[in-house]
């Protein structure tokens, strides 16, 4: 099954300034992984030490949330758009 991960312009730089990238993967993590082995650069702005998806880093397939899913588990099907979306904090108070 081919599923496009699409890479947010703030991480593009670490992922050979590509906007997406396609892989086989039957799971949301086995994409992520594909992705992390091909750009290595990328594991430390997703991934703790501990390999655990960053808290600030919000995952969709289909823009439905794996949070709510069955997370990094959640099964991928053909064509299927995994999005990464990195929270973003701050303003002014």
């Amino acid at each position: 099954m081919t599923v496009k991960v699409m890479i947010p312009t703030p991480l593009r730089p670490y992922a050979g300034k590509r906007a997406s990238a396609e892989f086989q993967a039957a799971t949301v993590g086995e994409a992520l992984g594909h992705l992390t082995k091909e750009f290595a650069e990328l594991r430390k702005h997703l991934f703790t030490e501990e390999g655990k998806l960053r808290s600030f880093v919000n995952v969709y397939v289909n823009d439905e949330d794996i949070r709510y899913l069955a997370k990094e588990n959640t099964p991928t099907k053909d064509g299927d758009t995994i999005s990464i979306v990195p929270s973003i904090a701050g303003g002014v108070s």
